[in-house]
This record gives C-alpha cells, structure tokens and sequence, in this order.
C-alpha cells in the first residue's frame, strides 16, 4: 500500500519536515505536489519528479528530484518552490496566533499530464501545518503613549531577551517574523511606523524618538531581560535601524538586511537634528523586460557625488552589527551599501560587524523555508516592483541568515555565564 510520512506533521514554518513515500512499485517514477491557500484564498503550488528506490520508496532526504519546479536533492524543496496561481502574488501570514498555513502534501503517477492534477485525485496525500507562534506564545497589542505595535512574549516564565522587528517601508503592522523570532525564544514587538491605526500614511518625517520610545517601553516590561536591546529590520526599516544604532546605546544588537546607509526619501529626525535624505534619481529607475520596476540604481549618481555628509555615522555606534545581503537585490545596492558601511566602522578602528553576503538571493529574505516572491506590487508606487533572487540560492540564504540572526541576537543579548569551577 502507498504511503506518504512526513515527520513532523505540525510545526513551526523555519523548522524542515521529513518526507517519505513508501509502498510504490521499485523504480516507479511518481509526482510530488505541494498546494496551499493563502488566508485570502489564492492558491500556491509545486511540483517535483521523483523516482523509487529498488524497494520502493521515496526519501526526500535523499533522492534528487529529477525535474519540475527544481532539481536535485532538495528536502524541503515542495515549500520554498512554492509559486503563486496569480502571477506577483506575495505569500503573507496576517494572523499568527490562531491558525497555521495548511500545506497538502499529494502523489500522482508520473504519466499524469500536469494540467490534469488540480482535477485527479491523488494516489496518497496528507496535510501538514506550519506555524507562526510555538504553543504558549503570548500576543499583546501594544497602544502605549505614541507606540502602536504587538508584542509577543515566548513560552515560559522569562524573563527573555528584548528585540523590536522593523520592516520595509510600506506600512501597516507585519507580525510574522516577531511571533517566530518569540517562538525561539526573544521577547519581540513588531514595531509599525507608518499608516497604521492613527500612524501617518505618508509621513514627512522619520521621528528616532518614536522608535526611542519603543525601546524604552520594551526595557521597561517585566518580561524583557536588558540593558539592551536587538533590532531585526528590512529595507527602510533597516535604515531606521542602523539610526537607532548610532543614537541610542541601548540598542546592542542590530541585524540589517538589505538596507541603505543613508537616509531615504523623507529626513530623519531626532532631538532637534536633521538628516536629509540623499537625493534619489528618477531617470536612473529601471523597467525590465517583464514590465517589472528595479531601483537598484536610483540612488548611486547621487552617492558618488555626495560627500561622506550623506552617508550616516555608523561608527558612532556602540553596539555590534549583522549585515545580511541579498546580491541580487534588485531594490537597493544593498551590497554596496553594505561594504560602505563596513569600511566606515573599519577606518575607524571598530570590529563589531559581520557580513553575510549571498549571491543569487534576492531583496526580501524572510524566514527559512518561506517561497521566493521575486516581484509584487506596491500599490502606493501603482508599480510592480522586482525584488530579485533565484529560487535555490535564495532559499539557501533564507535557511542559513535565519540560524546566523538567532545566534547572533543570543550572542549579544543574553549574559555570558562563567563556569564557577
């Protein structure tokens, strides 16, 4: 009898599953499918072709597919191939607490043409469920003074280490990497900036303070280890970050992925001082055969001609850095930007950065496992703007950065225990 296992049934969305295919007739080749529906209900798939072994079994730990969406030995290849029905459609968890994503894991035989599978049922299927939030996670919506965001505290007594999880500049409030990075342990408030509830939805200003005020709001809370702080931030989020580096010293620990070293768009703010944003160049703005908008190169004409003025002070910053690039960002220069910056803290004599730089990911690395949304639109720009990235290299940079934020944010945020011996 066919069977399909995959071990475990329920778990966290960064954590792999184990998928065997057992009972088929030796050498047979088969089709594996993976289908999920966002909670919107728009409908993501992949495909693989796999081949039994002499006893008839498939081990996606260790059988290479041998075509569809990928090639080779890929275990968890069903998920992070995963590609949207509706064409520059982003796969995003809205609520993180109450249900998981439903992926259905599902066998055909290989002579199936493929236009036939969303009508033929399968010889074997089972469904799994992916998480957000560990059981005990806790979600608290946070309307503090002028904050408005979640926190989310992990399983147990704590008290945890403090992380405040900043994304692009789009606005609204994105919870999903905040409820993970609680699940693994880090008391974490996703931080909303900009239209959301009474946030502006186009502010003329970047206020620190605001994001000052966030900090202190998380090392106030009883559940929240101190002195210091982490920051995990995306894109204009990272550029906010970086500022929160250099300004507050609280801050400890910041992660920085795909961001500028320079202020964007609107001036930065904070206790009077003003950062202009470096001039950004239209006519550099790139529409690639597809019709897709590429940034990447808005702002360099101005970055060669600037002076260091532009560029922010990183090295008044007393905190350590991880940088994480996607090289084929096709946003922002990240990698660029990112080598700016660290010759800026090395001239001046600093050490406290790292680099993780990947070629062939793309701009919006998220957590291990997650599909590739190499373009979607950004309905206040009404363009569709290419992110960048190749599915296997993006994917392995998405596994690999995830492990390194964990480590590093345990590094520099929990307290060095000395053996008493």
């Amino acid at each position: 009898m066919i069977q399909l296992i995959a071990t475990p049934i329920s778990a966290l969305i960064d954590e792999p599953v184990h998928i065997r295919a057992t009972g088929l007739p030796p050498f047979q080749i088969v089709v594996l499918q993976a289908t999920l529906k966002d909670e919107m209900g728009k409908l993501f798939r992949s495909h693989a072709y796999y081949k039994a072994n002499e006893v008839g079994e498939v081990d996606l730990e260790r059988a290479p597919s041998l075509g569809g969406d990928y090639v080779g030995v890929h275990p968890m290849g069903l998920f992070w191939s995963l590609k949207p029905e509706n064409i520059l459609t982003k796969l995003l968890k809205r609520d993180v607490m109450n249900s998981p994503f439903l992926v259905q894991i599902k066998l055909y035989d290989s002579n199936l043409p493929l236009i036939h599978i969303s009508t033929t049922a399968p010889k074997v299927s089972l469904t799994l469920e992916r998480w957000y939030t560990a059981p005990g996670t806790k979600r608290i919506e946070v309307r503090e003074g002028h904050i408005r965001g979640t926190l989310f505290l992990p399983p147990g007594e704590g008290r945890f280490p403090g992380v405040i999880d900043l994304f692009a500049g789009v606005g609204g409030l994105i919870e999903s990497r905040a409820s993970l990075l609680a699940s693994h342990g880090f008391a974490t408030l996703a931080l909303a900036y900009c239209d959301y509830e009474d946030l502006p939805s186009q502010p003329e200003k970047t206020d620190l303070e605001y994001f000052e005020e966030a900090v202190n709001f998380l090392l106030r809370h009883p559940k929240v280890l101190g002195p210091g702080v982490g920051i995990v931030s995306i894109s204009k989020g990272a550029e906010i970050g970086l500022s929160m580096a250099i300004h507050l010293k609280q801050v400890t620990a910041t992660v920085l992925i795909n961001g500028p070293n320079f202020v964007t768009r609107i001036p930065q703010v904070y206790r009077g001082q003003i950062s202009q944003p470096l001039p950004f160049s239209p006519q550099l703005l790139s529409i690639n055969a597809l019709g897709l908008a590429e940034f990447q190169h808005n702002f360099e004409e101005a970055r060669n001609e600037a002076n260091e003025n532009f560029l922010l002070p990183i090295e008044k910053a007393q905190g350590h850095f991880l940088f994480i690039v996607g090289e084929d960002d096709k946003n922002l220069n990240s990698k660029a930007y990112a080598k700016q910056a660290t010759e800026q803290l090395r001239r001046n004599g600093k050490n406290n950065w790292t680099l993780l730089s990947y070629p062939g990911a793309g701009h919006l690395l998220e957590a291990p496992y997650s599909p590739l949304c190499c373009a979607s639109k950004i309905s206040s720009l009404h363009l569709f703007i290419h992110w960048g990235g190749e599915v296997i290299p993006h994917a392995i940079a998405q596994e690999h950065s995830w492990k390194e934020i964990k480590k590093f944010l345990r590094k520099h945020l929990l307290p060095v225990v000395t053996s008493q011996l």
